[in-house]
């Protein structure tokens, strides 16, 4: 493969953070006494929180985004953790050479505290965060915000995400877009949004980087 960029989602993807992100939704709509709508939450994750405090407490927005940075930040380090594999995989790329970032809809102090608290910040060259542009995925411009940071073209670039978010804003940037089997979406939805291949391991996409010769 000719990528010199590969880029990924954050929760979901390279975290195991989706079942701690619930848990913290739930306490915030049981607190505000917002009715909590089976499966129906999660789907919005992969999008701002400001976009899922805006269409699910509409009218008690500011209220709810202070009780959830204040629980998630409570009992972020004891909730989240790496995927197996994921600094080996990391490591694996940059001994290739790759470019590694993260592009994320999550906010700049969260994103940064994930990312130092899991080593994840000892491979990463690029961040790109809810903070960092204007529209959000499924739009593009994150990872076309990435690519510009890295100076490099999309036919160039990979994209790995976990949600349906994801493998949009990566066929609308022109990436490769990988979809991994263990985040957010079923492999159905995944499919649906037609990704170049699905992940169902790391070993998946290291494979895709033979030893050079």
């Amino acid at each position: 493969m000719h990528a010199s960029v590969v880029l990924f989602d954050l929760d979901g993807t390279l975290a195991d953070s989706l079942p701690f992100i619930k848990k913290t939704y739930r306490r915030v709509f049981d607190l505000l006494g917002v009715p909590w709508a089976d499966g129906e939450v999660m789907r919005w994750i992969g999008r701002p929180i400001k976009d899922i405090a805006g269409y699910f407490a509409a009218g008690k927005e500011k209220e709810f985004l202070e009780l959830y940075k204040y629980y998630y930040d409570l009992e972020h380090d004891r909730n989240v953790r790496l995927f197996p594999g994921t600094l080996e995989m990391l490591d694996f790329l940059r001994q290739r050479g790759l470019r590694l970032g993260v592009v994320t809809s999550k906010g700049r102090e969260g994103t940064r505290r994930t990312v130092e608290l899991t080593g994840l910040n000892h491979y990463l060259d690029v961040l790109v965060t809810a903070q960092d542009v204007d529209r959000h995925k499924p739009f593009p411009d994150p990872i076309q915000k990435a690519l510009a940071l890295f100076n490099a073209s999309p036919r160039k670039a990979i994209y790995v995400g976990d949600s349906y978010f994801d493998m949009q804003a990566g066929r609308q940037a022109g990436t490769i877009t990988l979809g991994v089997t263990w985040g957010m979406a079923t492999r159905e939805e995944l499919l649906a949004c037609e990704p170049d291949g699905l992940l169902e391991s790391w070993a998946d996409l290291t494979a895709r980087f033979p030893p050079r010769s």
